[in-house]
């Protein structure tokens, strides 16, 4: 198995990160949220000319149809770069659930708006507090009437739909699509942790929603995360090398004692140690990226591994690069802040450690008991 990408895909990484280091130099991400837009208009708008949104569409449905290798690099230099852009509500999520669980005649009508960047789309799972389950969803369908409180939304202010996990009349969880703009839906902010991607509590009062006929039960559910996790992860991983990176260009430009702190045993254990643990998450998303690209049947195991090993490579970067830089990595004027700020909630975003971790548990339990079986 080859643990990089292809040639074409590395040299397309090449322009994709240049871009983003042009658009968005030290700061930039900082000014954008003082404004208090919550969307960076004009770099979306350029994403989307650039095919970045279609990477994973089929050209069919409106897209460019690079690959899931090729989405998987671009969320990796997101999470490097952290635009203030919905790439992952719209992308990893809406657009995923509609292209894995909608009919063709919803794949011809939403698919191409979503890669063109016209239309922003997200995922409203949670309702509080606590870890995706099937007897976690209270939201209810009747009569194609959609009603329940979903929260957080991330993106959920900016997003024109959303697809919505909620009973079916008979009590079954399964995937609906709804207009945000249309009657029967109220949002309103939440605030959250990170600053460059904002949430939202959405109420629906019998709301029009239109099921994804694919996605009947939980399964369908848990199979959308399982995908998502492996793009979540790349952009982990994105997240923790560009901290790393920051802490390492610190310690070389900052000198005590007539040294650079590079220098100092205590730093450099650092540094390692927040290396050993990045390139292992790198592994695991590359694994997962595989799995993503072929289907294969080691996805779920892969997807949850992965999810795991990035998110506590990002937080593990996030913190100490804050500690590296010791009292100005805890003020504004610094880029630090945005990391952890990042780390903490994209960790949560899709299921808490401990709900990958059972998954993950559970996945390799199974795989053993096929194994004995057989």
């Amino acid at each position: 198995m080859n643990f990089e990408f292809s040639d074409d895909v590395t040299t397309m990484r090449e322009e994709v990160n240049r871009f983003l280091t042009e658009q968005l130099p030290t700061g930039a991400v900082r000014q954008r949220i003082e404004t208090g837009e919550m969307l960076d208009q004009d770099l979306w708008s350029k994403i989307a000319e650039m095919g970045w949104l279609g990477a994973a569409i089929p050209e069919e449905f409106g897209g460019v149809e690079l690959g899931y290798e090729a989405l998987c690099m671009i969320a990796e230099e997101i999470g490097r770069a952290l635009p203030s852009v919905p790439f992952a509500s719209s992308i990893y999520l809406a657009a995923q659930a509609i292209l894995l669980f909608g009919s063709q005649a919803q794949k011809k009508t939403y698919l191409p708006g979503i890669a063109a960047g016209s239309v922003i789309g997200t995922f409203a799972l949670a309702e509080g507090a606590g870890d995706p389950a099937a007897k976690a969803v209270r939201a209810q369908v009747a009569g194609g009437k959609l009603s329940g409180t979903k929260l957080p939304v991330f993106d959920g202010l900016i997003a024109d739909f959303a697809i919505v996990a909620a009973q079916s009349e008979a009590g079954e969880p399964g995937l609906y699509r709804v207009d945000l703009t249309g009657p029967g839906v109220a949002r309103r902010p939440l605030e959250s942790l990170d600053l460059g991607r904002k949430a939202a509590v959405i109420e629906f009062a019998g709301a029009p929603a239109e099921i994804l006929p694919l996605a009947a039960d939980w399964s369908a559910v848990a199979g959308l995360l399982d995908r998502a996790a492996i793009l979540f992860a790349f952009e982990q991983v994105g997240g923790a090398q560009r901290a790393l990176a920051m802490a390492l260009n610190y310690t070389q430009d900052r000198f005590a004692f007539g040294r650079p702190i590079a220098a100092l045993q205590a730093i450099k254990h650092k540094l390692a140690d927040i290396y050993v643990l990045t390139e292992l998450a790198r592994s695991n998303a590359y694994f997962g990226a595989w799995a993503l690209d072929t289907n294969a049947a080691e996805l779920p195991a892969a997807a949850a591994a992965a999810r795991l090993s990035a998110s506590e490579a990002f937080f593990e970067a996030a913190k100490e690069n804050i500690q590296i830089h010791g009292g100005m990595g805890f003020t504004w004027d610094s880029d630090c802040h945005l990391f952890y700020r990042r780390a903490k909630q994209i960790a949560g975003n899709i299921g808490s450690v401990r709900y990958w971790r059972d998954r993950l548990i559970d996945r390799l339990l199974t795989q053993n008991e096929n194994i004995k079986a057989a």
